[in-house]
């Protein structure tokens, strides 16, 4: 008689920051797959997905190793990402939660880790290739925003992949993410009364709707993809689609000023977003997705539609200086350093129209 061959177990799969927001997302999506014998959630709060296993715990406690001891793959969604965090507080928060769970899954033989950064990590410049394929050079400036909390994660990983050789890291960089829930410096941007353009250079807007990125991290969760993997709709709009989508008009300023405006205002404790943050709303940083693509991926998401429903969560939203709210300590993103540097530009207007008047 020939043996039957067996078929290979199916993983227990672990979702950190499981409660809320892109985790519960993903959470509810692998509950629903056959790919996987378990589904176990972890977060410092229980949520609302009762078909999987939840463990109550902080990702930043170093007991995390104890409490995943029977987990096979493990997707790491637990992060502070909010556009109005103290940027200190959320660096330490991030790359503290980053380090605990990739040392806690070397410790535990996790065989597959999967995290997100962002295609930011690339850096947006004027002379960016369009798109960038997915193993062009890191080239994001460090910085104390948010792109350079993806920055260091991503260092946390390439070391954590030098000490620990059997440990599978797969990281994805979305493009820019929008959908439900979803607030950052570049949704922002378009709250603004108007689009900022950099004389000389035209922006190319790629997104990344949730639903897309909750599907590729299925993918990456189940092994289907390793390594650096690009996540983005097809293809690019230019800057003048986006203007006729959104009925917003642009407004060209040189870089010296816009750059100079927004640093001021950084140094000036008016913002703790840096400068640099300003770079993704008016240089490219378009993705080639060859990774996703090569494993029969597609994105149920174009980037007009993307946009559009962008542009339906906005309404009655308007970015003022940062503010949606008068908050008292309402911080300056991109979208209000827009605003700001297109109000700095109109004073300098008129100061000059004085002066030769």
């Amino acid at each position: 008689m020939v043996p039957t061959s067996k078929r290979p177990r199916q993983p227990v799969v672990a979702v950190t920051g499981a409660a809320s927001g892109l985790g519960r997302e993903v959470l509810a999506k692998l509950v629903t797959s056959a790919d996987f014998r378990r589904v176990v959630a972890i977060d410092e709060e229980r949520g609302d997905v009762q078909e999987a296993t939840w463990r109550v715990i902080d990702v930043r406690d170093p007991l995390l190793a104890n409490r995943i001891s029977d987990i096979d793959v493990l997707v790491h969604l637990a992060g502070d990402y909010a556009v109005d965090s103290d940027p200190a507080e959320r660096r330490a928060y991030n790359l503290r939660a980053a380090q605990t769970v990739l040392t806690a899954c070397a410790a535990a033989r996790v065989r597959r880790v999967v995290l997100v950064t962002s295609a930011m990590v690339y850096g947006a410049a004027p002379d960016n290739e369009v798109p960038l394929p997915e193993d062009a050079p890191v080239a994001a400036e460090p910085d104390t925003g948010v792109v350079g909390d993806f920055l260091e994660i991503e260092s946390l990983v390439r070391r954590s992949l030098r000490s620990h050789p059997g440990l599978e890291v797969t990281v994805l960089r979305p493009a820019a993410v929008v959908g439900p829930g979803v607030d950052t410096v570049i949704t922002r941007h378009f709250e603004s009364p108007r689009l900022l353009t950099v004389k000389g250079c035209s922006p190319h807007w790629q997104f990344c709707h949730i639903d897309d990125l909750v599907s590729a991290l299925e993918l990456a969760a189940r092994g289907l993809v390793s390594g650096v993997v690009a996540v983005g709709c097809d293809g690019w709009l230019e800057q003048e689609q986006v203007e006729e989508l959104s009925g917003i008009r642009s407004l060209e300023l040189p870089a010296g000023l816009t750059f100079g405006t927004a640093q001021r205002l950084h140094r000036l404790g008016i913002t703790p977003a840096p400068a640099t943050d300003l770079h993704y709303v008016v240089y490219p940083w378009v993705v080639d997705c060859a990774a996703l693509r090569e494993a029969g991926w597609k994105p149920s998401w174009t980037n007009e539609a993307a946009f559009e429903q962008l542009l339906e969560l906005r309404a009655n939203r308007t970015t003022v200086v940062g503010r949606r709210l008068p908050v008292k300590e309402a911080t300056l993103t991109a979208a209000g350093a827009t605003v700001a540097v297109i109000g700095t530009a109109a004073i300098v207007r008129q100061v000059r129209k004085k002066r030769r008047g």
